[in-house]
Parts: C-alpha cells; structure tokens; sequence
C-alpha cells in the first residue's frame, strides 16, 4: 500500500522526480521533498496542497552529507518516521572521454555516486532500527552497457547498479527487511539532457530523444509499482523505455 507511506524523493524538481511526487501525492503518500531549486519545490509542495495531498520540502544537494541527514530529519519531524526513499537527483554532462571535461566527470562523480552513498548513510540507521524500509534509485541503460560519450557517465550508473545490488542481499542476510529497486530508463524526456555542454554529444542525445522519448510519468509508474508491492516481495531491477527505442 502506498497510502500514508513517507517517501523522500530526491531531485524532486523537475522531471522523473517531478512527476514521482505528484504521482505517489495522488495515491495518498506523504511526499518529502529535495532539490536545489527552492522555488520548483515551493510551487510543487503548494499544488499538492491544493489537491488535498501533504507534501513537505527542503533545498537539498545531494552532494552534502549534513543535508542528506536533515531531509531524513524533516521527515521524522513532520510525519513520524520514513518508509521509502527515492534516490532520484543526477547529472548527464555527456562527452567523449577526449574531450577531457574533468570538472563534469568529478561533477558526475558527485551527484551520481556520491549523493546516492549519502542518501543510503543518512536513512539507513532508521531502516536498520525499524526492520523495514524501501530504498529506490535511478540509474540508467547506461549502468547496463556501454555507450560512445558515456563513459564516466555510464560509470557512475554502474556503481549504482552494482550498490543497490549488493546492499539488497546485505539486508536480506542482516534480515533488516530493507528492500531495494534500481530503474534503468532509456529515452525518458527530462532536463537530463540540458547539462550536455559537448556539442557532438549534445546534438546526437537531442536527436535521439526527439525520436524516442516519453514522458517520465512512466519511471513514476514504476516507482509506484515497487513502493505497492507486498512488503515480504522486492522486484529489484527495472528496465524501461520507449517501446519504440532499440537501446
């Protein structure tokens, strides 16, 4: 059931987030939500308000364990505890590796690896101590295979693979019943590709998306089909994209 369920939903501003929160707000959740631009997370939390669902909100960079800590903090304040977090906030700055772009490799590094390992460290002691507790995160078809202009990119997303994987079968082994889910999109039609600054791998994304991309109101579908499940039941892994993309 995803009524009254607590779900912290990371880049909670636009795109997937954007849309996970309006999605599980509609199915009765109370949403906690983080991202860097205050102003999207205002309007988000007010329209949800309006229609009658309870949403609360911080400025969050992933990248700062401190405030990782205190989203899960406002949570507990707010609404008592937390059930679900939804690893979502993530950069794309796509180029080829001889470009030699290392401030968006470290960026990447940042946000994709590093605020998904702060996510995890600031909820887990809740997860741990309440036996229970659903960990999400969105990595991409990228963490599943190789692609021309994605290679720090697609390296960071395979970290993300490999971690939800292993901290899966830790918590079945530690028996502190923490599932997990990791979404491998394809063309999803997001601001994803607004943090490309090499041209080729701009225009070729650009292309590619204006072919194949759908709404991300399907990875918000997904979601909602993970946090529903029975809580003695994880699906995992989650691969999705248009149906019309060979990825």
């Amino acid at each position: 059931m995803i009524k009254d369920k607590v779900v912290i939903i990371t880049g909670a501003s636009s795109g997937i987030g954007e849309a996970t929160t309006k999605l599980l707000a509609r199915k009765g959740a109370k949403v906690v939500l983080g991202a860097r631009r205050e102003d999207n997370l205002k309007a988000l939390a007010e329209v949800i308000g309006r229609d009658g669902g309870q949403a609360v909100y911080q400025v969050l960079d992933v990248t700062n364990p401190a405030e990782n800590k205190a989203i899960v903090k406002l949570a507990k304040e707010t609404f008592g505890r937390v059930d679900a977090i939804f690893l979502n906030a993530g950069l794309m700055p796509s180029s080829p590796v001889s470009a030699l772009k290392t401030d968006e490799w470290e960026q990447m590094v940042d946000v994709n690896i590093k605020g998904v390992l702060h996510g995890v460290a600031a909820v887990m002691p809740e997860f741990s101590a309440q036996k229970s507790g659903h960990i999400l995160a969105t990595s991409s078809v990228a963490g599943l295979k190789a692609y021309p202009n994605g290679a720090v990119y697609g390296g960071t997303k395979w970290f993300v693979r490999n971690f939800m994987e292993v901290l899966r079968m830790e918590s079945a082994m530690e028996g502190t019943n923490i599932r997990t889910a990791t979404i491998y999109p394809a063309a999803i039609n997001t601001e994803l590709l607004d943090t490309i600054t090499d041209k080729g791998a701009s225009d070729a994304m650009r292309g590619l998306y204006a072919k194949f991309g759908i709404s991300p109101d399907r990875i918000a579908d997904i979601v909602a089909f993970a946090l529903d499940l029975p809580e003695d039941t994880t699906v995992n892994e989650f691969t999705v994209g248009p149906a019309s993309q060979p990825w």
